[in-house]
């Protein structure tokens, strides 16, 4: 991903905390020759090294995962808030643009057994489960249920490289005030949150 320098975030707390809190990316790979993507959870974690991994699961009528074992390294996206920006707002003449937050992540890829995907499982449904009202736990699912396990085709990907843009108007500082009012004023809550960044 091309990131001007002004615009790179190498703060890697940051970067994981931003992955932890978007986990739903884009894995990415060739199949057939053609790019292919796949809209998915991918939760950053550690692996028994203390290296950090990105896990996640594709079905296996998706032909992506016929792919992993040739796949020299794989791509996945993760996008953040994002606003249109005008340049009514500058102070100078310039053309408008758009602020945002976005996350590569460049790994190679291990296909999980069943018993290490049924792991990895039960760590995504219980974290998203912890706020329900009323939970649900892989633990308390039928064995019937539970065969649709073998539906799902695992993996983890050793991360090789993260790069992260976080394009917040930093070459603007005299106009950041302008920019987050008029950001404000906007109903959606990806104006707002882009506000809130540029404050920060």
């Amino acid at each position: 991903m091309h990131i001007p320098h002004y615009y790179k975030n190498e703060n890697v707390d940051e970067v994981k905390t931003f992955l932890k809190e978007n986990s739903f990316g884009i894995l990415i790979n060739q199949v057939d020759g053609k790019p292919w993507a796949t809209h998915i959870p991918l939760e950053l974690d550690k692996d028994g090294n203390g290296k950090d991994v990105l896990e996640g699961h594709i079905s296996k009528a998706n032909p992506q995962w016929k792919a992993f074992e040739k796949s020299g390294e794989v791509l996945c996206i993760f996008n953040g808030p994002h606003a249109y920006i005008s340049s009514s707002w500058y102070e100078e003449e310039e053309v408008p643009t758009w602020d945002y937050i976005a996350v590569h992540v460049y790994g190679k890829l291990k296909v999980l057994n069943e018993e290490e995907t049924m792991v990895s499982l039960h760590k995504l449904v219980d974290k998203y489960e912890k706020d329900s009202k009323n939970p649900v736990s892989l633990h308390d699912l039928s064995p019937k249920t539970l065969r649709q396990v073998k539906g799902v085709v695992g993996f983890r990907i050793m991360i090789t490289d993260i790069q992260a843009a976080y394009k917040l108007s930093q070459t603007r500082p005299q106009d950041h005030a302008k920019i987050v009012s008029e950001l404000m004023e906007k109903e959606d809550p990806g104006s707002k949150t882009i506000a809130k960044l540029i404050s920060n």
